[in-house]
C-alpha cells in the first residue's frame, strides 16, 4: 500500500499509510496534518513519513519547523512515536498514560492527549472520549476505545479503530458505510449500563458531527459522506449493536 496524503482543504490533510498485521498483511493505518490558526501545525497521531509525502509534509511546513505538536490520540497506535519525535524534535508530544509507559524515550508532555487541557490549547479541533468502553482496556488485544478529533472547518472527522469503514472497495456492496470496531463488545467497561453509555455517546457523535463530510479511519479507507450521510450511516450501525451491547 502506497503512501499518500490527500488535501481535505481548509487546512487539513489526511495521510494514509501502511501497517502490516505480523508483517504480512497490510491493514493501513493514518495520521492527520491540521494546520492551526496561528499559522503552526499539529499532527493527530504518529506515521514514520517517507519519500514523496514526506517530501510535502517538510514543503507544508517550513522544513517541519512549524509542527508544533503531535497529539497521538489511540493509546495502542505506538510503533511510530519514536521516529516521529525524531522527526519533529522540537514539537511537543502528547499521549495517553500508555504512549508514556510503551514509548519512554519520547520526553512526553506532562497533559495527558485526552485531557481537558489539550482540547482547550487547540479550539480549531473538537475532541470526544468513547464512552461506556475502556480507552485503555486492560486486555492488550482490545483496541475499541480512542480519542476522537473533529476538525469543523473542513468537516473531517479522524478515528482510529473506534468507527470503521468497510476495509477494502469490494466489500463496500455488502457492508455498510460505517462499522463499530469489531471488539466493541469485548471493550465494555465492568458497569451495568456500559453498553447503553457507548450506544449514547456513539449516537450523540453521529447528530453533534451531523455535517462530517471526510471520515478518516485508520485500518480502512478515506471515506466522504454528502450532507447528513454520516449522522445516518453512524446510526444504523449503533441501532443494529444496540441490543447486543445493552444485554452484554
Amino acid at each position: 500500500m502506497a503512501d499518500k496524503i490527500y488535501n481535505l482543504g481548509a487546512g487539513f490533510w489526511n495521510i494514509r499509510g501502511s501497517f502490516r498485521l505480523g508483517g504480512v498483511l497490510d491493514i493501513g493505518t493514518q495520521c492527520s496534518l491540521v494546520q492551526l490558526e496561528s499559522g503552526k501545525f499539529v499532527f493527530l497521531d504518529s506515521y514514520e513519513l517517507t519519500g514523496d509525502v514526506r517530501d510535502q509534509v517538510m514543503a507544508l511546513t517550513n522544513d517541519g519547523q512549524d509542527v508544533e505538536a503531535v497529539l497521538n490520540l489511540h493509546p495502542f497506535h505506538t510503533v511510530h512515536c519514536e521516529q516521529m519525535a525524531k522527526d519533529f524534535p522540537q514539537a511537543e508530544f502528547y499521549g495517553s498514560r500508555r504512549h508514556h509507559k510503551q514509548v519512554p524515550q519520547i520526553p512526553w508532555a506532562d497533559d495527558l492527549v485526552e485531557s481537558d487541557a489539550v482540547a482547550e490549547r487547540y479550539p480549531e479541533l473538537k475532541f470526544s472520549l468513547s464512552q461506556g468502553i475502556y480507552y485503555i482496556s486492560p486486555n492488550e488485544k482490545i483496541h475499541a476505545g480512542s480519542l476522537l478529533a473533529y476538525h469543523p472547518a473542513s468537516r473531517s472527522l479522524h478515528v482510529d479503530d473506534t468507527f470503521m469503514s468497510p476495509p477494502a472497495k469490494v466489500l463496500e456492496a455488502v457492508l455498510p458505510e460505517l462499522l463499530l470496531h469489531p471488539t466493541t463488545k469485548q471493550a465494555l467497561k465492568d458497569e451495568p449500563d456500559a453498553g447503553k453509555q457507548y450506544c449514547d455517546w456513539a449516537t450523540k457523535i453521529a447528530h453533534q458531527w451531523r455535517d462530517t463530510h471526510n471520515f478518516c479511519a485508520a485500518h480502512s479507507s478515506l471515506i466522504t459522506f454528502e450532507v447528513g450521510g454520516f449522522e445516518k450511516a453512524l446510526l444504523k450501525a449503533i441501532e443494529k449493536a444496540r441490543p447486543k451491547l445493552e444485554k452484554a
